[in-house]
């Protein structure tokens, strides 16, 4: 280990030096503070401690305990000095000293002390540190963890709702992404952008609850099946509801505004898109017939998406529609089925769109 030793009184230098090495450290000396702080500087980070004086020519021992605290803060100096004593002591530890020795230094095994009270000290210190930094890494990685962990059970979610309604192919995840798309488009930040494209997917999941025999009926249906598709929207957020029993996830839904300060982010977007994706901006939609802005932009932006990615595919009960029928629906339902500003951004990037139609064809 490498102890500097900052001294304008050479003899007192060398002796401190020749003591210092007798203990097994190497040393280098100083004869200011300017040469101190060149030879910490380059002894960095080998430099153990350092043994500093105070009163000296051109760059006094406060000058350098100063510089020193702003360039390795965490580097132990010992004051050695006889001016002042009390006063100079109470200054010097301000400034950042870790010890305080008087001269002149009668017994050196006060030295020997102090220096491995302070290196130990400092050994402590990194140690902490390092084990501070790689508990915050762990604790990133477990999150990180953690986060894939519950996207991924989105994800499989949303694929669950594919094999019920397997017609729907790439359906829910071009949802998502041209969601995304939309979504930032409107100003929203990319952690919201990101968490709509990962649970817009989740829109159709209420459809496992709907029998074979509605879902996937090869023609229209009548109004009694068409009561019962609706309901795919209040399963979808059931299902995605409180585990504690099926009263409480249907109570959540019917009260689906009241924030669950404990709840998962993801999961109440999922749900709030499950349930509320087939309201309208007029009021004509279900389950509840919100109107505008009462109904989140979140389910106002996966309702553009999601129909007319249904009008662009083909269905049990229809062809696909061309694009150019597909965009004269929502340009036609902006004001009515569809938020104005929403079906303004989804035709200010409808490129984007048709790549990822591309991307993502059945």
């Amino acid at each position: 280990m490498n102890i500097l030793v900052i001294d304008d009184e050479d003899g007192l230098r060398r002796s401190l030096c020749a003591y210092l090495e007798d203990l097994g450290y190497d040393t280098l000396d100083a004869a200011n503070g300017r040469e101190g702080l060149d030879a910490m500087r380059k002894a960095l980070p080998e430099l153990a401690a350092v043994i500093v004086d105070l009163n000296m020519p051109v760059l006094d021992g406060y000058g350098f305990l100063r510089e020193a605290q702003i360039e390795a803060p965490e580097l132990p100096v010992i004051v050695l000095s006889g001016v002042g004593v009390v006063d100079d002591a109470l200054q010097a530890v301000r400034l950042g000293a870790w010890d305080f020795l008087t001269k002149p230094l009668h017994n050196f095994s006060i030295l020997d002390h102090t220096l491995g009270k302070v290196i130990e000290k400092a050994r402590l210190i990194r140690e902490n540190r390092e084990y501070q930094t790689n508990l915050e890494q762990l604790v990133r990685q477990r999150t990180a963890e953690l986060e894939r962990t519950r996207r991924q059970i989105m994800h499989r979610l949303s694929r669950a709702a594919e094999y019920k309604d397997n017609e729907t192919g790439h359906h829910v995840i071009r949802v998502g992404e041209i969601a995304a798309v939309l979504a930032e488009a409107l100003g929203l930040d990319e952690t919201s952008c990101v968490n709509l494209r990962d649970c817009a997917p989740l829109h159709d999941i209420g459809k496992i609850g709907i029998p074979d025999e509605v879902l996937l009926k090869p023609g229209k249906l009548d109004p009694v099946e068409w009561k019962i598709m609706q309901q795919h929207c209040m399963f979808g957020c059931e299902i995605l509801g409180p585990l504690t029993s099926k009263e409480e996830a249907h109570s959540s839904c019917e009260q689906w505004d009241r924030k669950d300060l404990d709840g998962n982010e993801l999961l109440d977007l999922a749900r709030t898109l499950a349930l509320l994706h087939h309201e309208r901006w007029d009021g004509s939609g279900y389950p509840f017939g919100l109107v505008g802005e009462d109904i989140p932009l979140a389910a106002r932006i996966v309702a553009v998406v999601d129909t007319y990615d249904a009008l662009a595919s083909e269905r049990p009960y229809k062809e696909a529609f061309p694009e150019e029928k597909c965009l004269a629906i929502i340009r036609e339902s902006s004001g009515s089925h569809f938020d104005p500003k929403v079906v303004e951004a989804f035709f200010a990037n409808i490129d984007r769109i048709r790549n990822i139609r591309v991307r993502w064809r059945d």
